[in-house]
Protein backbone atom coordinates (compact mmCIF):
# COMPACT_ATOMS: atom_id res chain seq x y z
CA UNK A 1 0.00 0.00 0.00
CA UNK A 2 1.58 3.45 -0.79
CA UNK A 3 0.62 4.97 1.91
CA UNK A 4 2.38 2.45 4.55
CA UNK A 5 5.48 2.82 2.02
CA UNK A 6 5.46 6.31 2.72
CA UNK A 7 6.04 5.65 6.49
CA UNK A 8 8.42 2.88 5.74
CA UNK A 9 10.61 6.08 3.49
CA UNK A 10 9.84 8.14 6.59
CA UNK A 11 11.11 5.68 8.88
CA UNK A 12 14.54 5.23 6.77
CA UNK A 13 15.29 8.55 6.17
CA UNK A 14 15.19 8.82 10.10
CA UNK A 15 17.19 6.40 10.24
CA UNK A 16 19.59 7.53 7.27
CA UNK A 17 20.02 11.37 8.56
CA UNK A 18 20.81 9.62 11.81
CA UNK A 19 23.34 7.80 10.26
CA UNK A 20 24.68 11.24 8.91
CA UNK A 21 24.68 12.79 11.98
CA UNK A 22 27.34 10.44 13.85
CA UNK A 23 29.50 11.07 10.97
CA UNK A 24 29.34 14.45 11.19
CA UNK A 25 29.28 14.24 15.33
CA UNK A 26 32.17 11.86 14.96
CA UNK A 27 34.32 14.66 12.33
CA UNK A 28 33.06 17.86 14.57
CA UNK A 29 34.71 16.13 17.66
CA UNK A 30 37.91 14.81 15.89
CA UNK A 31 38.37 18.32 14.77
CA UNK A 32 41.55 18.57 16.64
CA UNK A 33 42.75 15.33 16.61
CA UNK A 34 46.21 14.94 14.75
CA UNK A 35 45.93 12.71 11.68
CA UNK A 36 42.44 12.12 11.85
CA UNK A 37 40.66 11.61 8.69
CA UNK A 38 37.23 12.42 7.95
CA UNK A 39 34.19 9.95 7.72
CA UNK A 40 31.52 10.51 5.17
CA UNK A 41 27.67 9.27 4.51
CA UNK A 42 26.63 9.15 1.46
CA UNK A 43 22.89 7.97 0.66
CA UNK A 44 21.82 5.61 -1.84
CA UNK A 45 18.00 5.29 -2.91
CA UNK A 46 16.31 2.33 -2.73
CA UNK A 47 13.43 1.62 -5.59
CA UNK A 48 10.45 -1.05 -6.08
CA UNK A 49 9.50 -2.66 -8.93
CA UNK A 50 6.01 -1.49 -9.30
CA UNK A 51 3.83 -1.97 -13.15
CA UNK A 52 4.31 0.70 -14.97
CA UNK A 53 0.70 2.55 -15.40
CA UNK A 54 -0.73 1.06 -12.67
CA UNK A 55 -1.29 4.61 -10.83
CA UNK A 56 0.15 3.19 -7.78
CA UNK A 57 3.55 3.93 -6.48
CA UNK A 58 5.43 2.36 -3.42
CA UNK A 59 7.99 4.41 -2.34
CA UNK A 60 11.40 2.32 -1.56
CA UNK A 61 13.36 4.93 0.66
CA UNK A 62 17.20 5.21 1.45
CA UNK A 63 19.93 3.75 2.72
CA UNK A 64 23.22 5.24 4.05
CA UNK A 65 26.56 3.57 3.43
CA UNK A 66 29.50 5.55 5.22
CA UNK A 67 33.10 5.60 4.60
CA UNK A 68 36.43 7.20 5.94
CA UNK A 69 38.29 9.67 3.27
CA UNK A 70 41.81 8.11 4.62
CA UNK A 71 43.50 9.78 1.09
CA UNK A 72 42.36 13.29 2.40
CA UNK A 73 45.24 14.96 4.06
CA UNK A 74 45.49 17.58 6.98
CA UNK A 75 47.67 20.90 6.71
CA UNK A 76 50.96 19.70 8.48
CA UNK A 77 51.71 21.68 11.90
CA UNK A 78 55.04 22.78 13.34
CA UNK A 79 56.24 21.85 16.66
CA UNK A 80 59.31 21.62 18.44
CA UNK A 81 60.05 17.90 18.84
CA UNK A 82 62.41 15.80 16.53
CA UNK A 83 60.54 13.07 16.40
CA UNK A 84 56.93 14.32 15.92
CA UNK A 85 57.02 12.95 12.45
CA UNK A 86 54.25 13.60 9.84
CA UNK A 87 54.30 12.00 6.18
CA UNK A 88 54.13 15.09 3.06
CA UNK A 89 52.02 13.53 0.11
CA UNK A 90 51.33 10.14 -0.16
CA UNK A 91 52.48 7.47 2.20
CA UNK A 92 51.95 6.19 5.81
CA UNK A 93 54.39 5.41 8.65
CA UNK A 94 54.68 1.84 9.50
CA UNK A 95 53.78 1.16 12.97
CA UNK A 96 53.53 -1.53 15.45
CA UNK A 97 51.35 -1.72 19.21
CA UNK A 98 53.01 -3.72 22.35
CA UNK A 99 51.46 -6.52 21.89
CA UNK A 100 52.10 -7.38 18.34
CA UNK A 101 55.88 -6.63 18.98
CA UNK A 102 55.63 -9.50 22.18
CA UNK A 103 53.76 -11.82 19.94
CA UNK A 104 55.77 -11.40 16.85
CA UNK A 105 55.61 -8.93 14.74
CA UNK A 106 56.21 -10.42 11.82
CA UNK A 107 52.85 -12.28 12.54
CA UNK A 108 50.77 -9.63 12.70
CA UNK A 109 49.05 -7.21 10.78
CA UNK A 110 51.04 -4.09 9.28
CA UNK A 111 49.54 -1.41 10.98
CA UNK A 112 50.07 2.11 9.67
CA UNK A 113 49.52 5.77 9.82
CA UNK A 114 50.36 9.33 9.04
CA UNK A 115 51.91 11.17 11.81
CA UNK A 116 52.52 10.59 15.60
CA UNK A 117 54.35 12.37 18.12
CA UNK A 118 57.18 9.71 19.13
CA UNK A 119 59.55 9.77 22.15
CA UNK A 120 61.85 7.50 23.79
CA UNK A 121 60.64 5.03 26.69
CA UNK A 122 62.01 3.42 29.53
CA UNK A 123 64.11 1.03 26.98
CA UNK A 124 64.97 3.68 24.67
CA UNK A 125 61.97 2.41 22.04
CA UNK A 126 60.21 5.12 19.68
CA UNK A 127 56.27 5.35 20.97
CA UNK A 128 53.55 7.54 21.08
CA UNK A 129 51.71 8.29 24.14
CA UNK A 130 48.90 5.87 22.87
CA UNK A 131 51.41 3.02 22.63
CA UNK A 132 52.66 2.90 19.21
CA UNK A 133 55.86 1.66 18.24
CA UNK A 134 57.57 3.01 15.36
CA UNK A 135 58.91 0.43 12.75
CA UNK A 136 61.71 0.53 10.56
CA UNK A 137 64.95 -0.73 8.74
CA UNK A 138 67.86 -1.02 10.69
CA UNK A 139 71.23 0.37 9.57
CA UNK A 140 74.61 -1.75 9.43
CA UNK A 141 77.30 -0.98 11.20
CA UNK A 142 78.87 1.44 8.55
CA UNK A 143 75.59 3.38 8.39
CA UNK A 144 74.05 1.93 5.01
CA UNK A 145 70.69 0.52 4.28
CA UNK A 146 70.60 -3.75 3.69
CA UNK A 147 68.22 -4.54 1.25
CA UNK A 148 65.42 -6.09 3.14
CA UNK A 149 62.12 -7.57 1.25
CA UNK A 150 59.68 -4.65 0.34
CA UNK A 151 56.17 -6.59 0.71
CA UNK A 152 56.25 -7.93 4.41
CA UNK A 153 57.21 -6.88 7.46
CA UNK A 154 59.96 -9.33 8.09
CA UNK A 155 62.21 -6.67 8.38
CA UNK A 156 60.72 -4.30 10.08
CA UNK A 157 61.95 -3.69 14.05
CA UNK A 158 61.02 -1.49 16.99
CA UNK A 159 63.44 1.76 16.34
CA UNK A 160 65.29 2.13 19.59
CA UNK A 161 67.30 5.32 20.75
CA UNK A 162 69.94 4.76 23.45
CA UNK A 163 70.65 8.04 24.88
CA UNK A 164 73.37 6.80 26.86
CA UNK A 165 75.08 5.41 23.79
CA UNK A 166 78.63 7.10 23.15
CA UNK A 167 79.88 6.31 19.39
CA UNK A 168 83.60 6.26 17.45
CA UNK A 169 83.98 7.30 14.30
CA UNK A 170 87.40 6.01 12.81
CA UNK A 171 89.60 8.05 10.89
CA UNK A 172 88.86 6.66 7.00
CA UNK A 173 89.76 9.49 4.73
CA UNK A 174 92.27 12.34 4.71
CA UNK A 175 93.16 15.10 2.16
CA UNK A 176 96.78 16.07 1.71
CA UNK A 177 97.03 19.37 0.08
CA UNK A 178 100.83 21.19 0.79
CA UNK A 179 102.89 23.42 -0.45
CA UNK A 180 106.57 22.71 -0.52
CA UNK A 181 109.11 25.72 -1.01
CA UNK A 182 110.34 25.87 -4.48
CA UNK A 183 113.48 27.17 -3.26
CA UNK A 184 114.51 24.09 -1.20
CA UNK A 185 115.35 21.90 -4.31
CA UNK A 186 117.78 24.20 -6.03
CA UNK A 187 121.64 23.59 -5.58
CA UNK A 188 122.48 26.36 -2.87
CA UNK A 189 119.84 24.55 -0.33
CA UNK A 190 120.59 23.57 3.06
CA UNK A 191 118.41 20.21 2.42
CA UNK A 192 116.30 20.85 5.81
CA UNK A 193 113.83 18.38 6.23
CA UNK A 194 110.12 19.57 6.21
CA UNK A 195 108.15 18.33 9.43
CA UNK A 196 104.12 17.57 8.98
CA UNK A 197 102.04 16.13 11.73
CA UNK A 198 97.90 15.09 11.54
CA UNK A 199 95.73 13.52 13.59
CA UNK A 200 93.81 10.72 13.14
CA UNK A 201 91.61 8.52 15.24
CA UNK A 202 91.41 4.94 15.35
CA UNK A 203 88.72 2.31 15.69
CA UNK A 204 88.41 2.99 19.34
CA UNK A 205 88.18 6.43 18.85
CA UNK A 206 91.85 6.67 20.64
CA UNK A 207 94.06 10.18 18.73
CA UNK A 208 97.11 8.90 16.97
CA UNK A 209 98.86 10.84 14.27
CA UNK A 210 100.43 10.90 11.05
CA UNK A 211 103.58 12.03 10.93
CA UNK A 212 105.06 12.67 7.27
CA UNK A 213 108.57 14.29 6.82
CA UNK A 214 109.12 15.74 2.91
CA UNK A 215 113.06 16.02 2.47
CA UNK A 216 114.47 17.88 -0.95
CA UNK A 217 116.70 16.15 -2.88
CA UNK A 218 119.83 19.15 -3.77
CA UNK A 219 121.29 18.59 -6.64
CA UNK A 220 125.13 19.54 -7.35
CA UNK A 221 123.58 22.17 -9.77
CA UNK A 222 120.36 23.61 -10.97
CA UNK A 223 117.38 22.52 -9.13
CA UNK A 224 116.10 18.89 -8.38
CA UNK A 225 112.60 19.47 -8.17
CA UNK A 226 111.86 16.26 -6.56
CA UNK A 227 111.58 15.27 -2.08
CA UNK A 228 111.60 12.11 -0.25
CA UNK A 229 108.19 12.12 1.42
CA UNK A 230 108.16 9.14 4.23
CA UNK A 231 104.72 8.71 6.49
CA UNK A 232 104.99 7.27 9.93
CA UNK A 233 102.37 6.07 12.09
CA UNK A 234 102.45 6.64 15.85
CA UNK A 235 100.33 3.80 16.61
CA UNK A 236 103.10 1.62 15.42
CA UNK A 237 105.89 1.21 17.88
CA UNK A 238 109.02 0.97 16.63
CA UNK A 239 110.77 -2.53 17.63
CA UNK A 240 114.27 -1.82 18.09
CA UNK A 241 115.12 -4.97 18.03
CA UNK A 242 114.80 -5.43 14.57
CA UNK A 243 118.54 -4.04 13.32
CA UNK A 244 117.89 -1.40 10.83
CA UNK A 245 113.99 -0.80 10.41
CA UNK A 246 111.91 1.32 11.10
CA UNK A 247 108.11 -0.70 11.55
CA UNK A 248 106.66 2.78 11.93
CA UNK A 249 107.59 3.83 8.55
CA UNK A 250 104.21 3.29 6.53
CA UNK A 251 105.52 4.34 3.18
CA UNK A 252 108.57 6.03 1.45
CA UNK A 253 108.52 7.91 -1.77
CA UNK A 254 110.06 9.85 -4.16
CA UNK A 255 107.95 12.85 -5.54
CA UNK A 256 108.82 15.34 -8.73
CA UNK A 257 107.16 18.54 -9.44
CA UNK A 258 106.32 19.90 -12.52
CA UNK A 259 108.59 23.23 -13.61
CA UNK A 260 106.80 23.53 -17.08
CA UNK A 261 104.67 26.44 -17.95
CA UNK A 262 101.35 24.98 -17.94
CA UNK A 263 101.34 21.88 -14.81
CA UNK A 264 104.49 24.11 -13.38
CA UNK A 265 104.39 23.30 -9.41
CA UNK A 266 102.11 20.00 -9.34
CA UNK A 267 103.15 17.22 -9.48
CA UNK A 268 104.36 14.71 -12.43
CA UNK A 269 105.69 11.64 -11.05
CA UNK A 270 105.19 9.71 -7.61
CA UNK A 271 108.00 6.76 -7.33
CA UNK A 272 107.05 4.23 -4.27
CA UNK A 273 110.66 3.19 -2.43
CA UNK A 274 108.72 0.90 0.13
CA UNK A 275 105.34 0.72 1.55
CA UNK A 276 101.46 1.35 -0.14
CA UNK A 277 101.67 1.88 -3.62
CA UNK A 278 100.47 4.94 -5.28
CA UNK A 279 97.50 4.88 -6.93
CA UNK A 280 97.75 7.38 -9.96
CA UNK A 281 94.12 7.04 -10.77
CA UNK A 282 92.87 8.16 -7.82
CA UNK A 283 95.95 10.02 -6.90
CA UNK A 284 96.03 8.03 -3.45
CA UNK A 285 97.67 5.98 -0.34
CA UNK A 286 95.97 3.43 1.16
CA UNK A 287 97.96 2.72 4.18
CA UNK A 288 97.43 0.13 7.28
CA UNK A 289 97.67 2.69 9.71
CA UNK A 290 97.38 1.40 13.80
CA UNK A 291 99.48 -1.89 13.35
CA UNK A 292 97.24 -3.00 10.14
CA UNK A 293 94.01 -2.69 12.23
CA UNK A 294 92.34 0.02 10.13
CA UNK A 295 92.89 1.75 6.79
CA UNK A 296 93.40 5.23 6.11
CA UNK A 297 92.95 6.26 2.08
CA UNK A 298 95.61 9.37 1.87
CA UNK A 299 95.44 11.67 -0.51
CA UNK A 300 98.13 13.43 -2.11
CA UNK A 301 96.64 14.36 -5.78
CA UNK A 302 97.10 13.03 -8.85
CA UNK A 303 99.35 13.90 -11.72
CA UNK A 304 98.82 17.80 -12.55
CA UNK A 305 96.69 18.58 -9.49
CA UNK A 306 96.20 21.87 -7.98
CA UNK A 307 94.65 20.40 -4.76
CA UNK A 308 97.49 17.49 -3.54
CA UNK A 309 101.05 18.42 -2.75
CA UNK A 310 102.71 20.99 -4.56
CA UNK A 311 106.15 22.90 -5.29
CA UNK A 312 105.79 26.55 -5.69
CA UNK A 313 108.05 29.44 -4.99
CA UNK A 314 106.32 30.03 -1.35
CA UNK A 315 106.84 29.18 2.01
CA UNK A 316 105.97 25.68 3.76
CA UNK A 317 102.38 25.18 4.57
CA UNK A 318 99.76 22.96 4.63
CA UNK A 319 97.31 24.63 2.26
CA UNK A 320 94.10 22.06 2.59
CA UNK A 321 93.98 19.48 5.03
CA UNK A 322 90.69 17.30 4.87
CA UNK A 323 89.70 14.70 7.46
CA UNK A 324 86.99 12.35 8.68
CA UNK A 325 86.31 10.67 11.75
CA UNK A 326 85.96 12.31 15.22
CA UNK A 327 86.84 11.03 19.07
CA UNK A 328 84.57 9.19 20.99
CA UNK A 329 81.52 11.13 21.92
CA UNK A 330 78.07 11.29 23.88
CA UNK A 331 74.72 11.54 21.91
CA UNK A 332 72.93 14.84 21.77
CA UNK A 333 70.22 14.70 19.17
CA UNK A 334 68.22 12.80 16.79
CA UNK A 335 66.73 13.58 13.61
CA UNK A 336 65.17 12.20 10.52
CA UNK A 337 65.56 13.26 7.10
CA UNK A 338 62.78 13.58 4.15
CA UNK A 339 63.97 10.09 2.91
CA UNK A 340 62.82 8.63 6.44
CA UNK A 341 66.53 8.12 7.71
CA UNK A 342 67.47 8.63 11.27
CA UNK A 343 70.50 10.03 12.17
CA UNK A 344 72.23 10.07 15.84
CA UNK A 345 74.46 13.12 16.46
CA UNK A 346 77.35 13.00 18.86
CA UNK A 347 78.78 15.92 20.78
CA UNK A 348 82.04 15.70 18.91
CA UNK A 349 79.74 16.35 15.31
CA UNK A 350 79.69 12.63 14.75
CA UNK A 351 76.49 11.70 12.38
CA UNK A 352 75.46 7.72 12.64
CA UNK A 353 72.68 6.54 10.90
CA UNK A 354 70.66 4.00 12.48
CA UNK A 355 67.29 3.45 10.91
CA UNK A 356 65.50 4.07 7.59
CA UNK A 357 61.47 4.30 8.24
CA UNK A 358 59.74 3.35 4.68
CA UNK A 359 56.59 4.59 3.62
CA UNK A 360 53.68 2.22 3.06
CA UNK A 361 51.34 2.25 -0.16
CA UNK A 362 48.54 0.45 -1.15
CA UNK A 363 46.49 0.32 -4.41
CA UNK A 364 42.98 1.65 -2.67
CA UNK A 365 44.13 3.87 0.18
CA UNK A 366 40.29 4.81 0.77
CA UNK A 367 39.59 0.67 1.07
CA UNK A 368 41.74 0.24 4.47
CA UNK A 369 40.51 -0.46 7.50
CA UNK A 370 40.55 2.15 10.17
CA UNK A 371 41.18 1.24 13.47
CA UNK A 372 41.84 3.83 16.49
CA UNK A 373 44.42 6.04 17.33
CA UNK A 374 44.12 7.07 13.44
CA UNK A 375 45.88 3.85 12.89
CA UNK A 376 44.95 1.30 9.75
CA UNK A 377 45.61 -1.89 8.52
CA UNK A 378 45.15 -3.51 4.59
CA UNK A 379 42.03 -5.36 4.11
CA UNK A 380 40.74 -6.41 0.79
CA UNK A 381 39.54 -3.97 -0.65
CA UNK A 382 42.91 -1.72 -0.03
CA UNK A 383 44.92 -4.13 -1.67
CA UNK A 384 48.20 -5.63 -0.75
CA UNK A 385 50.85 -3.11 0.57
CA UNK A 386 54.40 -2.34 -0.49
CA UNK A 387 57.09 -0.53 1.62
CA UNK A 388 58.73 2.69 -0.24
CA UNK A 389 61.96 4.62 0.63
CA UNK A 390 60.52 7.96 1.01
CA UNK A 391 60.33 10.04 -2.01
CA UNK A 392 60.11 7.25 -4.52
CA UNK A 393 57.73 6.05 -6.46
CA UNK A 394 54.59 7.21 -5.39
CA UNK A 395 55.29 8.20 -2.22
CA UNK A 396 56.05 11.86 -0.38
CA UNK A 397 58.21 12.96 2.09
CA UNK A 398 58.94 12.43 5.63
CA UNK A 399 58.71 15.65 7.86
CA UNK A 400 60.42 15.90 11.45
CA UNK A 401 59.10 18.70 13.26
CA UNK A 402 55.70 18.48 12.07
CA UNK A 403 52.53 16.60 12.88
CA UNK A 404 49.84 16.25 10.28
CA UNK A 405 46.60 18.19 11.49
CA UNK A 406 42.71 17.07 10.86
CA UNK A 407 41.62 16.46 7.88
CA UNK A 408 38.25 18.23 9.09
CA UNK A 409 36.47 21.50 7.75
CA UNK A 410 34.29 22.42 10.75
CA UNK A 411 32.44 25.02 8.50
CA UNK A 412 31.81 22.35 6.51
CA UNK A 413 30.61 20.23 8.74
CA UNK A 414 28.08 22.49 10.93
CA UNK A 415 26.60 23.49 7.15
CA UNK A 416 26.52 19.85 6.98
CA UNK A 417 24.84 19.71 9.92
CA UNK A 418 22.10 22.02 9.56
CA UNK A 419 21.40 20.12 6.47
CA UNK A 420 21.10 17.26 8.34
CA UNK A 421 18.72 18.36 10.42
CA UNK A 422 16.23 19.84 8.33
CA UNK A 423 16.55 16.51 6.60
CA UNK A 424 15.44 14.67 9.90
CA UNK A 425 13.03 17.00 10.60
CA UNK A 426 11.22 16.59 6.92
CA UNK A 427 11.44 12.88 7.31
CA UNK A 428 9.95 13.40 10.82
CA UNK A 429 7.06 15.60 9.21
CA UNK A 430 6.09 12.96 7.20
CA UNK A 431 5.77 9.94 9.30
CA UNK A 432 4.10 12.67 10.96
CA UNK A 433 1.58 13.38 7.71
CA UNK A 434 1.07 9.53 7.06
CA UNK A 435 -0.11 9.17 11.21
CA UNK A 436 -2.44 11.51 10.48
CA UNK A 437 -3.60 10.18 7.48
CA UNK A 438 -4.51 6.50 8.70
CA UNK A 439 -5.82 8.48 11.30
CA UNK A 440 -8.67 10.39 8.89
CA UNK A 441 -8.81 6.30 7.59
CA UNK A 442 -9.76 5.40 10.40
CA UNK A 443 -12.32 7.85 11.44
CA UNK A 444 -13.52 6.73 8.21
CA UNK A 445 -16.03 4.05 9.84
CA UNK A 446 -17.15 6.95 12.69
Amino acid sequence: MSISSSLNAGVAGLAANATRLATISDNIANSGTYGYKRATADFESMVLNQARNSGTYSAGGVRASTARLIDERGSLVSTSNAMDLAVSGRGFLPVATTTQIENTFGDQPLLMTTTGSFHTDSEGVLRTDSGLVLMGWPANADGSIPTLPRDTTSGLQPVVINANQTAGDPTTTMNLGVNLPSWQTESDSTGETLPLSVEYFGNLGNSETLDVTFTPVVPASGSSNQWTMVIRDSATLDDASTAGVDESILGEYTLTFDNTSVNGGTLSSVTTVSGAVYDGANGTLTLPVAEGLQTLTLTIGKIGDTNGLTQLATDFAPTSIVKDGSPVGNLTAVEIDEHGVIKATSDTGFLRTGYQIPLVDVRNPNGRTALDNQTYQVSPTSGSFFLWDAGDGPTGTVEGYAREGSAVDVAQELTNLIQTQRAYSSNAKVIQTVDEMLQETTNIKR
